[in-house]
């Protein structure tokens, strides 16, 4: 049984802390500036509360970083001030690069690294989310999910490996979700969304179903994958590719992000008249 800190139980964190809660281990949460959602989830799947980080890095042998891109190097740089030594699992849709930074600096700091990367969405069946890993000590994470529902696969020794694969499966995944999203209002301030429909369901016929359906329940994500999509960009550049279209794609899903807290998936003709008529931020 291993003591595990989970950084953060958000819909996406908590599923993976589940899994090794069902492989038989302890999961810790702080709770300390978390909001009441947070303390909902975590209480429901039975994680253990603690007051605060530094009581989280003192307590656990490996914690799961499981946050938004934006915030990864922040919750990286304060588990190493706490002091802690031990696993640090890496799970966040970052750049490989950026993967290696924080991987050195964690190594300097005498924490073992094992870069991570998520496939799917939240890990409450079988065979449907996947945890990619690569690093000399990947073993170790694996073993604390051997119940699953989430399902691992060491890719390597290499940390950047795993954030790797993540960034060129969601390149076409979201990517092409944010490229729906850009054609469909382009095309009805144009006036000819009806006739594209038309062409699209010559080829397939559900495509203007499937393609409607990706655009409006996409937005409740959409504020999380405008830093994804930055990420993807500057992993195009490093490997000496073109990083325009997914730097256009963070700005569709940063148009959308206010559809966030949302109670229901919006209208189409919603979104699309969002798309439109809101500016970029400054």
């Amino acid at each position: 049984m291993t003591n595990i800190g989970i950084l953060h139980p958000g819909e996406m964190g908590v599923s993976i802390a589940a899994s090794a809660v069902n492989s038989g281990h302890n999961v810790y949460w702080a709770s300390e500036g978390r909001s009441d959602k947070t303390r909902a989830r975590a209480e429901k799947r039975h994680l253990q509360e603690v007051a605060s980080m530094n009581r989280l890095c003192e307590i656990s042998e490996t914690i799961l970083s499981v946050c938004p891109p934006h915030a990864t190097e922040d919750v990286a740089n304060a588990v190493v001030r706490c002091g802690f030594k031990g696993n640090y699992l890496d799970a966040n849709a970052i750049a490989p690069q950026r993967a290696k930074r924080i991987g050195e600096m964690m190594e300097v700091n005498d924490i073992r690294f094992i870069d991570g990367g998520i496939i799917g969405g939240p890990a409450w069946k079988p065979n449907e989310t996947f945890l990619y890993l690569s690093g000399k000590n990947a073993t170790m994470i694996a073993d604390l999910f051997s119940n699953g529902p989430l399902e691992t696969k060491i890719i390597g020794d290499e940390v950047g490996k795993a954030s790797a694969l993540k960034m060129c499966y969601a390149a076409y995944s979201k990517g092409t979700t944010a490229l729906l999203a850009a054609i469909l209002a382009t095309a009805e301030t144009l006036g000819v969304r009806a006739e594209l429909y038309q062409l699209w369901d010559a080829d397939d016929s559900s495509f203007s179903e499937q393609a409607n359906r990706r655009t409006t329940r996409v937005t409740a994500k959409a504020w999380r994958f405008e830093g994804e999509m930055q990420e993807i960009a500057d992993t195009f550049q490093e490997a000496g590719l073109p990083n325009g279209f997914h730097q256009a794609a963070a700005e569709i899903y940063q148009r959308m992000a206010h559809f966030k807290d949302s109670s229901q998936t919006p209208a189409l003709e919603e979104v699309l008249n969002t798309l439109l008529t809101k500016q970029k931020r400054p």
